[in-house]
């Protein structure tokens, strides 16, 4: 890959591209993305593992002093391989709301998660006759998040961690790559996609790669617009904060109270139930008609008339 990005001048267009488009493994680059999830998944149990073993605790009995929460959102890089930026705290073993052991240090979680990260593997498909086997790349960057992180010194709330890491899922595939906002049906529709040659690539692999029977369960022609990777752009456990049932039980009820009619204030005596809008004036066309049919014609006022009945 290539590019340049110099300070105060516009990026590249190069930025992310291949040097050799025609030597790059778009192949392995799709199914990279295609299991960065159960990477993921993977690295979280290595994580409970090794850092159990540096308190001195077996898997079982670490449940009961300690608990690992994180939130953590998939950003895709310019040459459109997903990446994760995570925030991963030790809690007691109730949750955040419990305080965790002496011995959960930030020295401690680090070392784990480096151990973790280096350890974890996937094994991959087997495509013709070449293994794919998916680990994380050189590239850990783990820092300790103190209160001095944030602006002015705020406190460590979960809003301030949830604006943190919040900037990084605002990248998706399209506006990082260049690639698409939304599925595809028919692969001709790349012709007319106004996308870059290295995203349009990435879908064809893509795409050529869902046909097989072997990788069904990968679902990538569904997944192509998004390079392959199918997963949520953000996750957390289940105890890092409150529950996505919780929130949207807390949206319900604010949209019934912003539906409700006002309570009066003191000394106000009229209370607004509804409002009216303006429809129209004059008769529908339906309206109209009919109003024309009961007419009589001229010089027949006063004759009996009389309509068809409809039969059954």
């Amino acid at each position: 890959m290539n590019g340049v990005h110099s300070q105060g001048t516009r990026p590249d267009a190069a930025l992310g591209t291949p040097l050799d488009p025609e030597s790059y493994d778009y192949e392995a680059a799709v199914l990279w993305n295609a299991h960065a999830g159960a990477l993921w998944r993977r690295f979280s149990i290595y994580l409970r593992r090794e850092v159990a073993k540096r308190a001195g605790l077996t898997q079982r009995a670490f449940r009961d002093h300690a608990r690992i929460s994180f939130a953590k959102v998939a950003e895709y890089q310019k040459r459109g391989a997903v990446h994760f930026h995570a925030v991963i705290r030790l809690d007691g073993p109730d949750g955040s709301d419990c305080p965790p052991p002496a011995w959960a240090t930030a020295e401690l979680l680090t070392d784990a998660i480096r151990a973790a990260a280096t350890t974890t593997r996937v094994d991959g498909p087997v495509i013709d006759e070449r293994a794919h086997t998916f680990v994380f790349g050189r590239q850990l960057d783990v820092r300790t998040i103190r209160t001095a992180d944030f602006d002015d010194g705020q406190e460590l709330t979960e809003r301030a961690v949830a604006a943190y890491i919040a900037k990084y899922a605002t990248k998706g595939a399209e506006t990082a790559t260049g690639t698409l906002d939304r599925p595809i049906r028919f692969l001709a529709e790349l012709a007319q996609a106004r996308i870059t040659e290295h995203a349009r690539h990435m879908i064809r692999t893509a795409w050529t790669l869902g046909a097989r029977p072997e990788l069904a369960d990968l679902r990538l022609r569904a997944w192509a617009h998004m390079l392959g990777f199918r997963g949520h752009f953000s996750t957390k456990s289940r105890r890092y904060s409150t529950t996505l049932g919780a929130l949207r039980d807390a949206r319900a009820d604010w949209r019934r109270a912003q539906a409700a009619p006002p309570v009066p204030q003191d000394g106000e005596t009229t209370l607004v139930l509804a409002h009216w809008v303006f429809a129209g004036t004059g008769l529908s066309r339906a309206e109209a008609w009919l109003a024309a049919s009961l007419e009589p014609a001229p010089g027949t006022e006063g004759e009996p008339t009389w309509t068809p009945a409809a039969m059954s």
